[in-house]
């Protein structure tokens, strides 16, 4: 999960209905529902988060998956944050399509849908909080877990989180084992044809047009110490 910072608005039309929001959590769900503008918030949404899911760090639109506008804080229980645009985000799976099929192919939904079981602000760690990243470790066959160097208290926040939120759904845990198998792949062939790491780093995490490749966080601690150096020279904005 890599920190997300809200910069716009949402445009004209969310920033009315928050003038007067909801006070309860089926106001919520109505006027939601009804809400129609939300096309040009996603998008907003996913040019500020580089094209990637908030949670998953999937690209939906290389998937052939669909997205959500996600309330980090939900609507239930957070009605007067509705058409709060720092309480949003884009999250992979469409409410629709996406979640017939994978329950057509027995796999779990992850991601902002995942969420909908509960939510405990006091454990939860938010794609908004800007030290979000160091909560989390990605392992070569797949798996996303509580980083090695937590406290206690931080690494229960992290299980928390991630079980929510699914991020050990088998559909993900496939996705970042084929990612890592990749980037594996190409990290031999440059070390034996003599190919420039960095460049190779740069590849998949500098922004190009304005998106980032899948999974910049597994992808960021795989390269270590050099990822942070092609970072700070060439994508200052992602550190």
């Amino acid at each position: 999960m890599r920190a997300i910072t809200n910069r716009g608005t949402g445009g004209f039309q969310l920033n009315q209905s928050h003038a007067n929001p909801p006070q309860t959590g089926d106001q919520a769900t109505s006027r939601w529902g009804s809400f129609k503008h939300k096309t040009a918030v996603l998008e907003q949404l996913f040019d500020e988060q580089y094209q990637l899911c908030c949670y998953s760090e999937i690209r939906p639109d290389l998937l052939e998956l669909g997205s959500h506008i996600e309330h980090v804080q939900p609507k239930s229980q957070y009605p007067q944050r509705t058409f709060d645009y720092q309480n949003l985000a884009a999250s992979a799976l469409d409410s629709e399509s996406d979640l017939k099929t994978f329950k057509a192919q027995a796999d779990e939904v992850f991601a902002g849908h995942a969420k909908l079981g509960g939510y405990d602000s006091s454990l939860f760690v938010s794609c908004h909080q800007s030290d979000c990243a160091r909560f989390f470790a990605y392992l070569s066959d797949g798996r996303v877990v509580p980083s090695s160097v937590l406290a206690p208290d931080e690494a229960a926040k992290a299980s928390y989180t991630i079980a929510l939120l699914n991020l050990n759904s088998p559909y993900l845990i496939t996705q970042r084992q084929s990612w890592w198998d990749e980037l594996d792949q190409w990290l031999a062939e440059h070390d034996v044809k003599g190919w420039s790491l960095e460049h190779l780093a740069g590849v998949d995490l500098i922004p190009v047009g304005g998106k980032l490749s899948q999974f910049f966080s597994l992808t960021r601690q795989f390269f270590g110490p050099m990822a942070e150096q092609v970072l700070a020279q060439y994508a200052p904005q992602l550190l």
